[in-house]
């Protein structure tokens, strides 16, 4: 089809896609598809980049490094290097954080969308037919379209948090001072990940979790970092509930119900509520187009079409795995579909995830429960962080590898807490896509002293019982006796 142009502001507009949402998935999508050949809209309401750079990955990940520089300085004597405590000017670090989102913004900008040949509409989008929608007073007809709204912070229904100022994701990164206590509601990953991020910059903090913080993580995994957050004086309430907030004199103060005991109450100076996200389709009049959605997110089918099948849902607002990684996937599925017409699925039998606390905690494929309750012929290896040598020499022996496999040594998931843990879980997720052996893993030749060893020792931990098994001498003994 014509692309139209951009000058015509009144004019329809007929292209090939339309994307609706400039965030990781959307950008990824429309920069693909206008460079391989396809007259290309993207319509955004808000910041360009989307949640990814602007409230969530880019900041947060920016902010625990700042919290890392400070936690550095304190620990540093078992190296023989001490010094005075961190001074922390929270001012430097809310700069630092938006120096980094700023650094990135470029890439995700209009401009740039634009040099690639993109037409970008800065306006609210809402459908108003199967294969139209209309932004910025234009009316967009695409042969098909592509929602990748996101999501955003849940508000929980707790008596009076609506009475009272709280953070979220979407506004934490803005503080410019440094709170005194900072409460969070939600042990999930951008709870756990803040909560210790703050407190290494200074903050009391408290985390109120409803079940088990880090819950969908292998449980012994999550007590490396359970114990990681408690040493390092974040306060924990775990399987408890908020029964209610108010506002105090001095800031906030929570009543939680503790499992067996009575009721507590928490006070504090900030709230940052990380319970959880919701999808944002409610302006899109997803009706008119006949698509159909959930609290959860839109309705897809594996090759993520809508119930019209003109229409794409990608990333946070398809209500599967809401993790940046996971847009660019879906992107490429898109992709494939809509340009192409190939009938590309969705395949997460490899999916990572990672939670960016120290230790990191990484994990890939199937936990082991997740293996037993399909059916798998379920062997466990573990191994230990403190028998690797290089994480012996920089003092991180915190953590340990947990890989889970079927029959005949196939990969079927594996499990990370240590150092690094977010670096060395990438050759798991391509063994786990290659369909390999855990053999494939334990011939693998690692570099000394690597904290990526652990791979190799673990994987090579299969076979150790038969190597080194009374059959393995008997053989070794004859072939001796024959040998010239």
């Amino acid at each position: 089809m014509t692309r139209r142009s951009p000058g015509h502001e009144s004019s329809p507009l007929m292209v090939d896609l339309c994307v609706i949402g400039a965030g990781s998935a959307g950008l990824s999508v429309a920069a693909g598809a206008v460079q391989m050949g396809a007259s290309v809209v993207l319509i955004e309401k808000d910041r360009m980049g989307g949640d990814c750079l602007n409230t969530g990955c880019v900041p947060s990940k920016a902010l625990i490094a700042a919290a890392a520089a400070a936690h550095a300085v304190r620990t540093g004597a078992p190296f023989g290097v001490t010094g005075p405590a961190p001074t922390i000017d929270f001012a430097a670090v809310h700069a630092h954080v938006h120096g980094v989102i700023g650094a990135i913004a470029p890439h995700d900008s209009v401009e740039r969308s634009e040099g690639l040949g993109v037409t970008v509409i800065r306006d609210a989008a809402r459908f108003v037919g199967p294969d139209s929608v209309e932004a910025g007073g234009r009316c967009v007809t695409a042969r098909r379209i592509v929602v990748a709204t996101g999501s955003r912070a849940a508000v929980p229904a707790i008596p009076g948090l609506r009475d009272v100022p709280y953070l979220t994701n979407e506004s934490v990164f803005e503080l410019a001072e440094r709170p005194d206590h900072l409460i969070v509601v939600g042990g999930g990953p951008i709870g756990i990940e803040l909560a210790q991020a703050f407190r290494r910059l200074g903050a009391a903090v408290t985390v109120v979790e409803r079940f088990g913080i880090l819950a969908r993580d292998e449980p012994e995994a999550v007590d490396v970092v359970r114990r990681a957050l408690l040493a390092e004086g974040v306060v924990l309430h775990e399987s408890t509930a908020v029964a209610a907030v108010r506002r105090t004199g001095t800031g906030i103060a929570l009543t939680v119900a503790p499992p067996g005991g009575a009721p507590v109450m928490i006070a504090g100076s900030h709230l940052l509520v990380a319970a959880g996200r919701t999808p944002n389709t409610e302006d899109l009049a997803l009706d008119v187009a006949g698509i159909a959605a959930t609290p959860k997110g839109i309705t897809v089918d594996a090759r993520l079409r809508t119930t019209n099948r003109r229409v794409f849902a990608i990333g946070d607002v398809a209500g599967g795995p809401q993790f940046t990684h996971v847009a660019g996937y879906h992107a490429g599925i898109v992709i494939r579909n809509a340009l192409f017409g190939l009938p590309a699925k969705v395949d997460y039998a490899a999916l990572p995830w990672v939670t960016y606390t120290d230790p990191e905690l990484a994990h890939v494929g199937l936990t082991e429960t997740d293996a037993r309750e399909a059916g798998h012929a379920v062997t466990v290896l573990t191994a230990p962080f403190a028998g690797n040598d290089r994480a012996q020499a920089e003092r991180r022996t915190e953590g340990v590898a947990k890989i889970v496999l079927g029959r005949r040594g196939r990969i079927l998931g594996a499990t990370l807490v240590g150092p690094s843990a977010g670096e060395l879980v990438s050759p798991w997720g391509l063994a786990i896509s290659a369909g390999l052996k855990i053999g494939a893993m334990a011939n693998m030749i690692a570099p000394y002293p690597t904290l990526s060893e652990i791979n190799k020792r673990v994987a090579g931990s299969h076979f150790t019982p038969t190597l080194f098994g009374p059959w393995t001498r008997r053989v070794v003994r004859l072939v001796q006796r024959v040998l010239p």
